[in-house]
């Protein structure tokens, strides 16, 4: 009983402390191909000018993204000037080198009674600087036709509609790619604002790489407003840094002891695109793993690890954007913070169930990873969101424990919740043959 007690008010303060994050601004500085004065500063999308105050800023050059600060703009001071002035001097970034033609590319939405949202997703996706792509909307268990009637009246034959009636995200990815035409499939979510180069960055990989099995890009937050989307962005968020980096099977990073079944560490569902033959070839995501399922997530992490294992690689690159409308209150993170944990375990699950001869590689890479797992559940202190060379460090706040705790009982609850997933599955396809 005292100890239930004391943990009761650890959380009653560290809810205190939660509340008490202010909120901040997201904004878009460019420094342009030299440092010659022309910096230009924009709003993050759907954010107001910036004006004084506490700002989370996406640095660039020449268009190009090379990392994050936090700065604070003081009263009746310019905002460009302050904050060009916290970028210091960049490291130089290479030049764009020539490239292919992108390959023709379907991205896949998968939606459920969001249609604000939705809406706000499909504008940017239409708005993508790529020469030939469609967007394929999956409406997942849909309970009105509101999603329907949307694409219907604003986008008609732009935008694609296809009803998948069972729950699940993978489940719902998996009809997408069963009707999808593009050589390439990309997938996100129906709460970002996609970059204009996002898909042509995202895809255009795969022309120069004929063994490139899936790509995945940066996610950065659309909006810090709320305490809970401002602690989740001080400690690293979704992104997973600015330097572009190749995961080759045939050559395993030596700073990944798990490698391939660290997937969390390749990128994130809302923004990944995959070879579509490949992606079918082995069999897509498992429908039992996924939001929408007892699973509670790890379908992203299962392709990660499916197409690695089946020969082919992934490449990871910071040019494509999208910005993430983050979960908004304490109750969210800690929904996000199980959920984490019992995708995690869930996901491992599958891989295995589905390829038992992989278990074999999984225990022996096991104790030296063992550190790297300790390290998913810790205090995520210090990890705050990548910084610009020179630049201003990123405020952070202390990971609360009860979070942590959260995630290690959905670690625990994982492959409880993957078994139950597919016997829903089996039961829903039995009920399906009547």
């Amino acid at each position: 009983m005292a100890g239930t007690a004391r943990a009761r008010q650890e959380t009653e303060r560290e809810i205190a402390d939660f509340l008490s994050i202010g909120p901040m601004q997201v904004a878009e500085l460019d420094l342009g191909a030299a440092r010659d004065g022309g910096a230009t500063l924009r709003p993050g999308p759907g954010s107001p000018p910036v004006t004084a105050g506490e700002v989370f800023v996406l640095v660039r050059r020449a268009g190009r993204p090379v990392g994050t600060l936090t700065g604070r703009v003081p009263e009746g001071a310019d905002p460009v000037a302050v904050l060009t002035e916290l970028a210091g001097e960049p490291e130089a970034v290479p030049g764009p080198v020539p490239a292919a033609a992108p390959p023709s590319a379907s991205v896949v939405v998968a939606t459920r009674e969001r249609v604000g949202r939705l809406a706000r997703a499909l504008d940017s996706l239409l708005a993508q600087d790529h020469p030939d792509f469609e967007v394929v909307v999956v409406d997942n268990a849909p309970v009105t036709g509101a999603t329907r009637e949307l694409i219907e009246r604003e986008y008609g034959e732009r935008v694609r509609y296809v009803r998948e009636p069972v729950p699940g995200l993978a489940v719902a990815h998996n009809r997408g790619l069963g009707v999808v035409r593009g050589e390439v499939t990309a997938f996100t979510d129906d709460d970002v604002v996609a970059d204009p180069r996002w898909l042509a960055e995202l895809t255009t990989p795969f022309a120069a790489d004929p063994g490139l099995g899936c790509a995945t890009g940066l996610i950065l937050p659309a909006r810090l407003r709320t305490p809970a989307q401002v602690l989740l962005e001080s400690h690293g968020g979704f992104a997973k840094g600015f330097t572009a980096r190749t995961y080759d099977p045939a050559d395993p990073p030596a700073d990944e002891p798990l490698f391939p079944f660290t997937a969390g560490r390749f990128g994130s569902g809302a923004g990944m695109a995959f070879r579509t033959a490949v992606l079918r070839e082995v069999g897509g995501f498992d429908p039992a793993t996924g939001a929408g399922t007892p699973a509670r997530g790890g379908d992203d992490l299962y392709g990660f690890v499916r197409v690695l294992a089946h020969g082919h690689r992934l490449h990871y690159t910071p040019s494509a954007l999208v910005w993430h409308h983050h979960r908004e209150t304490w109750r969210d993170l800690e929904t996000q913070a199980f959920g984490y944990g019992a995708g995690l375990t869930a996901y491992l699950t599958a891989v295995l169930v589905n390829r038992p001869a992989l278990l074999p590689a999984f225990l022996a890479r096991l104790p030296g990873g063992l550190a790297r797992a300790r390290a998913l559940t810790a205090v995520r202190a210090g990890r705050g969101a990548a910084r610009v060379p020179g630049g201003h460090d990123a405020r952070t706040h202390p990971w609360p424990r009860r979070l942590s705790r959260l995630q290690r009982r959905g670690m625990l609850y994982g492959p409880l919740g993957y078994l139950r997933a597919r016997r829903a599955l089996r039961t829903a396809g039995r009920e399906d043959e009547r």
